[in-house]
Order: structure tokens, then sequence, then C-alpha cells
């Protein structure tokens, strides 16, 4: 199938003013809605929780502490941080931004390997061979592959795993795209959601998703951090212009579960901080990894709708969950050797 014209035929582009009206998801039924699968799922497993609480209290005292200054400081379009990231402005940092993000999983086995190693070598192989990310060489690589591509000098965790999620992206962009990420971009007419979406359905590797007591849980952070990177790289501008920006949830993580945890917003119950932090694995797919990540979510949504309460009616820009994302994703990065342990689980999808 070729999904370009399948999406150009079957998604049309929404005006700025109309960024909180529904959208009909094309992109899977006509009749489906554009309801952001990852908010409502996880309030499902927030509202069933057994080992994470999300406090509201804590919400509330967080959000009293936060200045206008601040607030202009998170949704500035210097948010997003060029210096770690190669961006030249056009259709090379979207290949970029994907190889990234087919990348951007569990590091934590290597204890000195960190997203910077990642998106910084990546970049400096780009700077020095500009064909370096081209679909046709990513579709046969090697494990080896990946650890020049970051510049490592030994394996990377999940090494062959890596590779074989570049090969399908390779694939996917050649079959579909003729191997530009760039393309793949243009054909979701500026939705959010529709990138998103077509994103898990081109990787499998990218389709991020659980059950949980029965239910079908979509938390898809490669997806989203894909796409929250080219709104931040591009500046919500050209590629980067998505009407529906604001649909996306942060991006469930190690990092941001342990800076809520500090700030008093989520809670575990006494077995699950023991195996936090005795750093025992907590398998993929568990009920205490889902709740860790659907709870995490659900407590950026409540702060950021306790930031509109506050500030509604002053003038201040509001920010999306992925800039707030951002913003606990650096005190994270900044305090990560002070900070108690995050939980450990061994999985491709964050």
């Amino acid at each position: 199938m070729d999904f370009t014209k399948w999406i150009k035929g079957s998604v049309t582009r929404r005006s700025a003013e109309h960024h909180s009206a529904p959208l009909p998801w094309l992109v899977t039924s006509s009749i489906e809605p554009a309801i952001n699968p990852v908010k409502e799922t996880s309030q499902f497993v927030a509202d069933h929780a057994e080992h994470v609480h999300v406090s509201l209290k804590a919400i509330s005292e967080a959000v009293n502490e936060l200045t206008v200054e601040k607030l202009a400081e998170l949704v500035a379009p210097t948010a997003f941080n060029k210096d770690l990231h190669y961006v030249d402005g056009g259709s090379l940092t979207v290949q970029y931004l994907l190889v990234v993000d087919a990348l951007n999983f569990c590091f934590w086995p290597d204890a000195e390997l960190e997203y910077e190693n990642l998106s910084r070598g990546v970049k400096a192989a780009l700077e020095a061979d500009p064909t370096v990310l081209d679909a046709d060489k990513l579709l046969w690589t090697s494990g080896d592959d990946v650890q020049r591509l970051l510049g490592w000098d030994r394996q990377v965790p999940l090494q062959d795993e890596r590779a074989r999620l570049l090969r399908e992206v390779g694939s996917a962009l050649l079959q579909n795209f003729g191997g530009h990420a760039s393309k793949m971009v243009e054909a979701a007419g500026g939705s959010a959601l529709t990138l998103m979406q077509l994103v898990a359905q081109l990787f499998s590797g990218f389709r991020d998703h659980a059950v949980y007591k029965g239910h079908q849980v979509f938390l898809y952070k490669r997806a989203q951090i894909f796409v929250g990177d080219v709104y931040g790289a591009f500046g919500g501008e050209g590629l980067g212009a998505f009407w529906d920006i604001d649909q996306l949830t942060m991006f469930a993580d190690y990092r941001v579960p342990v800076v809520l945890r500090n700030m008093g917003i989520l809670s575990y119950s006494d077995e699950l901080v023991a195996k936090v932090e005795r750093k025992e694995i907590i398998p993929a797919g568990s009920e205490e990894e889902v709740e860790i990540r659907a709870c995490t979510v659900v407590a950026v949504e409540r702060l950021r709708e306790a930031i509109a309460h506050k500030f509604r009616g002053t003038g201040a820009q509001l920010p999306h969950a992925i800039q707030l994302d951002w913003w606990l994703w650096e005190i994270g990065e900044q305090n990560r050797q002070n900070h108690p342990p995050h939980h450990r689980t061994l999985t491709i999808f964050y």
C-alpha cells in the first residue's frame, strides 16, 4: 500500500484555530474519533492501579510554586535542546530524529550510556557523512554498525535489537516514502495524532502497548516523542507545524517517574519501592510496570490542567504535555546522580 496516497486522501488539514476540535481519525477508520488512545487507556490504569498513586494535592502544591517567568521558559522555542541534536532546518533533521527515536530505549544496562551519547553520537556520524542515515544503508544495519553510529567503544545494550529496528525503519521508508522520513511527516497533513498513528502502524518497534487487567493500554512513547521532536526541532513551523500538538501526552519512560516521586506527585506501594531500590528487574507488561508508566502520563495531564486553571485569563501561553515532559526530563537529567534509582525494565519501547 502507498501510505502517502492513503494518508493524503483521508486526512484533511485543519487550521490552527480548530486545534481543540475533534478530528475524524481516518488513519484507521472514517468513523473513529481522534482521541489520543494514550490518554484514555492510561486513565483506565490510573483508576484501577494498586501499586502507584497520583497525588492531586502534590500537583496543586507544585503548581502554586510555578511563576509566570518559569512558565514562559517552559513554552519558549529554546525548550528543545538544539545543541544536543542535529538540526539543519531541512529533511535531514527529520531523518536524524527518526533514527535517534528508533534507538531511544533501554540505556541503563550500561551505567555510562545516556541519551545524550545516542543523540550526539548520531549527530557526529551524520555531520561526518550526510548519507549515513540513508534508508538504503539503514536497510543493512548490523549490530556493529549501531555501535559505530553511536561512536561507542563497546557493545550497546540490546545492540542486535537496535540494528533490527533500524533495518525496519529503512525498509518501511523505502517501501512507502522513497526512503525519506520527511515525506512521512508531510503525509500526516499537519496532524500530530495522525503522524503518531502512522509511525506506530509502519514500524512495529514503535507499537508500545500492553494488556492491563484485560484492557489494551497504549503508551506509544517513541512514536509520540518522534512527533514531539519534529515539533521542537522546527519550532512548531514548517515540517514541525501540527495543529493538534496539544493532544500528545508526555513520553512515559524511566526518568520522569523519578522526578514526580521526588515531587510527591507519584507514590509507590512499599513492595514496589523495595523492588525499585533493590534495582530488581520489573518485567515489561507487568501490572507494576504499566502502572508506573500510565500513572506518569496521567500525572502530567493533571499537572497541565492545574497549570491551565492557575494561569487562565492571565494571557500567559500554556504548555503542552510534551513541553512539561522536556522540563521534567531535564530536571531528572541534571539530578540523576542524586536522585533515587529508577525502575528497571528490559524493553525496546523506552
